[in-house]
């Protein structure tokens, strides 16, 4: 199984992808994971061309079959287990790569996001760059849960 994990533009801080890289090579013990970032452009735009053009970019990098998940403040909110339960069932299921996307500032473009599966990591708004190591290291401890190590201490 491949796990694709896409967001919107690099980040700048060091520590964010020092974070983002302790995961990500903790991870490669469980599947192949890969992040991708998307350039996003940089002229000054309004949203809804934003988001389509990040929609654009972004649908470039997907491919049939691929099963697509959306961060998303309004997506499905699961507990650490739930989440773990969760990546089991699609890795069982998908026919493609397991993608979970990012957005830009302002979100989806309606149009890219519909139809497609969203998660939300929590109620409460969080930068762009803590999300990205959030979810890196809940897919990280989602394996730990599978697998029955005791990284979570559930």
């Amino acid at each position: 199984m491949e796990i694709l994990f896409l967001a919107i533009d690099k980040t700048r801080d060091a520590w964010v992808n020092e974070a983002l890289d302790i995961y990500l090579s903790r991870l490669k013990k469980y599947a192949r994971v890969r992040m991708e970032c998307i350039t996003a452009t940089r002229t000054l735009l309004e949203p809804a061309e934003q988001m389509r053009r990040e929609a654009e970019a972004l649908q470039k990098q997907l491919k049939t079959g691929d099963s697509i998940w959306l961060l998303d403040e309004n997506g499905k909110t699961f507990d650490s287990v739930g989440f773990a339960r969760m990546l089991e069932q699609e890795m069982l299921h998908a026919r493609g790569r397991l993608v979970f996307v990012v957005g830009g500032p302002f979100g989806f473009d309606p149009e890219f996001a519909q139809g497609k599966n969203k998660i939300s990591l929590s109620r409460m708004t969080f930068s762009h760059q803590m999300v990205r190591i959030f979810f890196v290291e809940q897919l990280y401890r989602a394996f730990t849960i599978l697998r029955g190590e005791p990284y979570h201490h559930a």
